[in-house]
């Protein structure tokens, strides 16, 4: 990377009184974080109430500016196209709008985070999401994009939109389990884009939603329902089948009898079931497979929320955004920050058990404090735990939501 110690001290001075930097014709991460691909660093945030919104946007924008840098070359033309993947999956429950608040990335601060992407010439965004669009503006969303003109996509489509091909872009999956091709809102996995994916510290039933799950978000509906079994694998639409792996049905089996004997939460009766986390995690596997443009993985937690991930929960002020290069790492960072253990978290073995990751211990993960712009060293215990419990594979006994905590020996199993 050509960023010299000039553009360093410019770039600090610069977020420092607020100045907009004379754009340059590349940008890049802060060098610290593209020589630390597998670290995780973590924010600690200055927000007194989660509906502070001057803060919030201030908190984005002071981060873009330290971890966004312009560069004379060998970073990414800021002619490239920006692909926006916050977590915009809004709902609208019982009691005050506020309560809900939680349930999607903070608006302001991904607005600051936009903001900042601007100051450096950028000027190409695209907002990609499959999910729930009648309430996409209920937190301004929409509003956000009209203001810093960032192109949004149509979410729905019907079969003849899969037959030519429109408005999607079609990705082969490698060693796929369930699928051999996934479609993506264009301009999702074309050349010439850079993704940033902004998701948000929420339980959810696969127990957190976090960068891996958000880009699920990516994927064309109704490809992206990857939580419904075998009902989308068996019995999906007529223009899926040709897409669905012709032995997904037997390989997913296959790994499902051997997991069932060494998962702990594998013996769960709940309704959102074993084989269906088995199939989940499949499917979210041939997708990050196929995905390889995500620049920059984040989680906003700024305030948490634990619960179900939609009308149930509650959030939880934390200040923390965690973030780096590796989505798998920076989730078992997230995992343990919320309570859980990521070793009985099944998604990140079968990671690591079909090289999509190299490792579902958090204590492998290199940690640093983002703090001043710079990376300070730390340990993951010196961190504060925000405990969000979720309903994940209750086990008997267990209350409906709880941390999926019971201790896991890391030395003792590998794969």
């Amino acid at each position: 990377m050509d960023f010299t110690r000039r553009d360093f001290i410019r770039a600090g001075a610069a977020a420092a009184v607020g100045e907009k930097l004379t754009p340059k014709p590349f940008f890049g991460l802060h060098p610290f974080i593209e020589a630390n691909p597998k670290a995780v660093f973590i924010r600690r945030t200055h927000v007194a109430h989660k509906m502070d919104a001057p803060a919030k946007l201030r908190e984005g924008l002071t981060l873009a500016r330290e971890i966004f840098v312009p560069m004379d070359r060998a970073g990414v033309p800021v002619t490239h196209r920006i692909i926006l993947k916050p977590n915009i999956t809004t709902v609208r429950g019982r009691g005050p709008r506020e309560d809900n608040w939680g349930t999607g990335t903070d608006a302001q601060f991904y607005e600051g985070l936009i903001a900042g992407l601007r100051e450096l010439g950028l000027r190409k965004f695209h907002f990609a999401e499959a999910n729930m669009y009648p309430l996409w503006n209920d937190h301004g969303y929409m509003d956000i994009h009209d203001r810093l003109g960032v192109k949004v996509n149509e979410p729905e489509r019907y079969p003849r939109n899969f037959r030519d091909g429109d408005g999607m872009t079609w990705s082969k999956v490698p060693d796929g389990v369930i699928f051999t091709r996934i479609p993506h809102y264009a301009p999702v996995n074309e050349p010439d884009t850079w993704v940033m994916n902004v998701a948000k510290w929420k339980a959810h039933g696969m127990c957190m939603t976090q960068t891996v799950k958000n880009e699920q978000g990516m994927v064309v509906s109704p490809y992206q329902r990857f939580c419904q079994g075998w009902q989308m694998v068996l019995e999906p639409p007529d223009y899926m089948q040709p897409d669905i792996h012709p032995r997904a049905e037997e390989t997913v089996k296959r790994f499902f009898e051997r997991h069932i004997k060494t998962f702990s939460r594998y013996q769960s009766r709940a309704e959102l079931s074993p084989i269906h986390q088995e199939i989940w995690a499949h499917k979210t596997c041939d997708n990050m497979s196929a995905l390889t443009r995500t620049g920059l993985a984040m989680v906003e937690g700024i305030y948490g929320r634990n619960g179900d991930g939609f009308g149930y929960g509650k959030d939880i002020m934390a200040n923390v955004v965690m973030f780096g290069k590796d989505r798998f790492r920076v989730d078992l960072v997230g995992l343990y920050l919320s309570g859980h253990e990521p070793g009985n978290v099944h998604l990140y073995r079968i990671a690591k058990e079909r090289g999509l990751s190299d490792t579902f211990n958090p204590w492998e993960v290199p940690v640093y404090e983002w703090k001043e712009g710079r990376g300070v060293p730390r340990k993951l215990s010196d961190f504060e735990r925000t405990p969000l419990e979720t309903y994940y594979l209750r086990k008997d006994g267990e209350p409906a939501y709880h941390l999926v905590n019971e201790p896991f020996d890391y030395d003792r199993v590998r794969t």
